[in-house]
């Protein structure tokens, strides 16, 4: 019903940056929240970064300053530019939002992306 496509991984070294985007399609009516999160290798998925529709942006402590989040409503979409990376930002990245597939009744569905690959070399 709803797909969330990210894009924008890669490899790059350590200081630069990358722009990640994550656009939402299928059956929607509006969506809520959006966020980004990761997984590092062994290591268990945390959250990265968030925002409101009203946009309100959240972020865990360890990239405030370096990655900001932005989203485009009318096309659905989410970013997250990622500056001054380190090697402990490698991770796979993975996209989420809150979809509303229906208001009455009332049906929102929570949809992940697939992940896309950061990898930050030292």
């Amino acid at each position: 019903q709803v797909q969330l496509v990210e894009s924008g991984g890669g490899l790059v070294q350590a200081g630069g940056s990358l722009r990640l985007s994550c656009a939402a399609s299928g059956r929607i009516g509006s969506i809520n929240a959006m966020g980004w999160y990761r997984q590092p290798p062994g290591k268990q998925r945390e959250l990265v970064a968030t925002i409101t529709s009203a946009g309100i942006t959240n972020y865990v402590d360890s990239v405030k300053g370096r990655f900001i989040i932005s989203r485009d409503n009318a096309e659905n979409t989410v970013y997250l530019q990622m500056n001054s990376l380190k090697f402990e930002d490698t991770a796979v990245y993975y996209c989420n939002a809150g979809v509303v597939v229906s208001r009455i009744p009332y049906n929102d569905l929570d949809v992940w992306g697939q992940g896309t690959l950061v990898t930050v070399s030292s």
